[in-house]
C-alpha cells in the first residue's frame, strides 16, 4: 500500500495556487506576440527545418506588467511550497514521492490517499 500524507491546509492551497498561476500565465503567454520588443519577421528555410514568425508588435506595457506579476507570484509560491516546514517531517527517501503526491492533491480531497 502506498504511503499516504497528510498535508497542512496551507500547503496545499499553496501547491494549487501555483498551478493555477502557472496556468494563468502559460495561457497569456500563448496570446502574446512572440517578441517582447517590436520586431519585423522573417523566414529562415536554411536550417533542418524552415522557421517563420510574423511582424511582432511587441508587448505593450500592461502586458509586460501582467507577465512580470504573474512571473513573481509563480516565484514566491515554488519557493514557499518547496521550503514549507511539512517536507522536514517526510523522510528523506520519500520526498520525492511526497511531492509528487502534492502536485495531484488536487484532485482528490483532503483525508483520502489518491491512490
Amino acid at each position: 500500500m502506498a504511503t499516504t500524507y497528510d498535508f497542512p491546509s496551507d500547503l496545499r492551497t499553496g501547491q494549487e495556487e501555483l498551478h493555477q498561476v502557472r496556468a494563468e500565465l502559460s495561457a497569456l503567454l500563448k496570446r502574446l506576440p512572440w517578441s517582447v520588443e517590436p520586431l519585423d519577421g522573417f523566414s529562415d528555410d536554411n536550417g533542418w527545418r524552415k522557421v517563420e514568425r510574423p511582424a511582432s508588435p511587441g508587448w505593450t506595457a500592461d502586458e509586460q506588467a501582467e507577465v512580470e506579476k504573474l512571473r513573481q507570484r509563480e516565484h514566491e509560491l515554488a519557493v514557499f511550497v518547496s521550503c514549507h516546514r511539512f517536507w522536514a517531517e517526510v523522510a528523506a527517501g520519500d520526498r520525492v514521492e511526497a511531492r509528487m503526491r502534492l502536485k495531484h492533491a488536487h484532485e482528490t480531497p483532503p483525508g483520502e490517499s489518491g491512490e
